[in-house]
């Protein structure tokens, strides 16, 4: 029994020619040998699974070639190229940064790099995911990668190149791998499942592109598995149940349930989605490409972006036709706000729910017009009702000698003020709703309210008398300030506030000028009892003195107590000056002993 490979290292690319999706950066390297411009460095960056470590020995193995091909490519029948295939080859070295990215290990490189190849041209050395070197390796490996020997190339790849240091890539040549398109991927899996006698339909190796999302090894090995799982016998039924993929056939069905108001189709529909074991967030995120691939198919410039199987192309293109542009971007909206508070959501069945409900009546709650500017979203409400007013009299003044007697059975109340007259006429028409019935009795007339109005004069005369009025201020002295303390104090005392009291009692008071004075404390404890009676003891004395201007500072006025004291003790250095002032000859002791006193 052969062992089995694995289709990624079976159909793995062995020159430049079968390198899928990737022709803008396979023809630069190919020039780049025929011409013999190769760079000391390289630097392969890009998505994993997109060619860049098989380009990196493609490279390597070419440029060891023996007898290279026209085009740049290797013969892959000499020598070099053989012992390359084998594993043998002495002149290609592949290091795993992941694994090796210490100091100790990038020296040991450098170490390597001083011998020459043995045979061939160039030593090749390949850094795989560069990006995890350390700093210090990193500096440990700058100097040889910027003037390495003629002989020696370095090829980094990796997958996120903004982690590695601008030294670094100022140092390669860059290489920007992209990701493989889903029809690259389907034509790829085609050939590889007629190489291995793989009955497969085109959709469902489509959805397999579609799952890989452009990483050419993972379509490899979903192919594998899923060949493993069916027997050889590839369908798209099959496909979708093994990686758990919803059919598109619900989503229109679920999008026509949609457009005709169907609630309740569109919640059983729903449930039996459930019931298959996908969740909310799947079901959301298929709808909303869904709702993407019909906005896509409503213009033809964007027709090609639809990333779907031929199979269904022309279904989407039928239902681009019906759905209405501003419809589907509301539910767009719709969709996406669901799925950002769906993990937030306690009962996520009901969450799904209530979003295929805004859906399902999305026509009935917001009108959408779809201009050549722009698209305008308006809520639809209700037809406007029309309001009835009562008809109010009409009140105006007029001169006596304008009044004329005929005029007076219009008048509802009349009223004389100086040389004028207030007229108050009555309403000549009233409004009333339509189809209101008329009564065949008339309404009895009520006598308006006689309106009584001052004179401007007489206004003027109020105001006058209330702003000549003046508020008598009492002047500030020590014995009133001291009248209005002690009122205070009172008040504290009928509160029971007994130790704010006694604090009060003894503050002193000083006069600043006619609008401030100062309340002294003796201590800390004193002045924040005084303080917190502040708002109340302000208000208290700008009203006893009538004065709003009446403010006061607190301040502390500590005692200072001067203590007298003996005279002063002497330290070991004074006692020792004292002794050797009445004896001399202690001094002389100390010196020729040589002894040092304890200060």
């Amino acid at each position: 029994m052969d062992k089995f490979i694995v289709s990624a290292r079976k159909y793995r690319p062995q020159n430049f020619s079968t390198v899928i999706g990737q022709s803008h950066i396979t023809t630069t390297l190919k020039n780049a040998i025929n011409n013999n411009q190769l760079a000391h460095a390289f630097l392969f960056c890009g998505p994993r699974g997109v060619g860049k470590t098989t380009c990196a020995r493609i490279l390597a193995k070419t440029i060891n070639c023996e007898s290279k091909t026209k085009d740049g490519e290797a013969c892959n029948k000499c020598n070099s190229c053989q012992s390359f295939d084998n594993g043998t080859s002495f002149n290609i070295h592949e290091l795993d940064a992941a694994s090796n990215n210490g100091v100790d290990d990038m020296r040991e490189l450098t170490d390597q790099v001083r011998f020459a190849p043995q045979a061939g041209r160039y030593k090749v050395y390949i850094i795989d995911e560069v990006h995890m070197l350390s700093a210090n390796a990193f500096n440990a490996f700058l100097k040889t990668l910027e003037e390495p020997p003629p002989y020696a190339i370095f090829i980094l790849a990796t997958t996120e190149k903004h982690k590695i240091l601008p030294t670094i890539l100022s140092r390669c040549q860059i290489f920007d791998f992209k990701r493989i398109t889903t029809l690259d991927t389907v034509e790829h899996l085609e050939e590889i499942t007629k190489k291995e006698k793989i009955t497969a339909e085109k959709a469902a190796l489509h959805v397999i592109a579609q799952k890989s999302e452009g990483c050419l090894r993972d379509a490899l090995s979903i192919l594998d598995k899923i060949a493993s799982f069916t027997g050889g016998n590839i369908t798209y039924s099959n496909t979708l149940e093994h990686l758990n993929i919803l059919d598109e056939d619900y989503y229109f069905r679920l999008m026509d349930n949609m457009q005709q108001q169907q609630l309740a189709d569109a919640l059983l529909l729903y449930d039996e989605i459930n019931q298959k074991g996908f969740e909310g967030d799947t079901v959301l995120e298929g709808f909303a490409e869904f709702m993407r691939n019909l906005l896509v198919c409503k213009d033809a410039k964007a027709a090609r972006l639809l990333e779907v199987a031929d199979d269904f192309k022309s279904k989407y293109l039928q239902h681009a036709a019906i759905a209405e542009t501003g419809w589907l971007i509301a539910a767009l909206n719709i969709i996406n706000e669901t799925s950002l508070t769906y993990k937030q959501a306690r009962n996520k069945k009901l969450h799904i729910e209530l979003a295929l409900i805004k859906l399902a009546y999305l026509k009935q709650a917001i009108q959408i017009t779809l201009s050549d500017d722009a698209i305008s979203k308006k809520k639809i409400t209700d037809q406007s009702k029309v309001i009835s007013f009562k008809s109010l009299p009409a009140i105006k003044w007029v001169s006596q000698n304008d009044v004329q007697p005929s005029s007076t059975k219009k008048i509802a109340s009349v009223q004389k003020e100086d040389s004028a007259i207030l007229i108050i006429e009555e309403p000549k028409t009233s409004l009333k709703k339509k189809n209101e019935p008329e009564y065949s009795e008339p309404l009895k007339e009520k006598s308006a309210p006689k309106v009584k109005l001052g004179s401007l004069r007489k206004i003027q005369e109020q105001i006058a008398e209330q702003t000549n009025k003046t508020i008598t201020i009492k002047p500030i002295t020590l014995e009133l300030l001291n009248d209005a303390w002690d009122i205070y104090i009172d008040n504290l005392i009928k509160e029971k506030n007994h130790s704010t009291v006694a604090n009060f009692k003894q503050a002193i008071l000083n006069i600043i000028d006619e609008n401030n004075f100062e309340i002294i404390a003796d201590n800390n404890i004193q002045h924040k009892f005084i303080e917190a009676e502040r708002a109340g003891l302000i208000y208290h004395l700008q009203g006893y003195f009538n004065n709003k201007n009446l403010a006061y500072q607190l301040i502390i006025s500590e005692k200072i107590e001067v203590i007298e004291t003996g005279p002063k003790p002497m330290n070991a250095k004074e006692h020792f000056r004292i002794l050797t002032e009445q004896y001399p000859m202690i001094k002389d002791l100390k010196e020729k002993l040589k002894l040092d006193l304890d200060y």
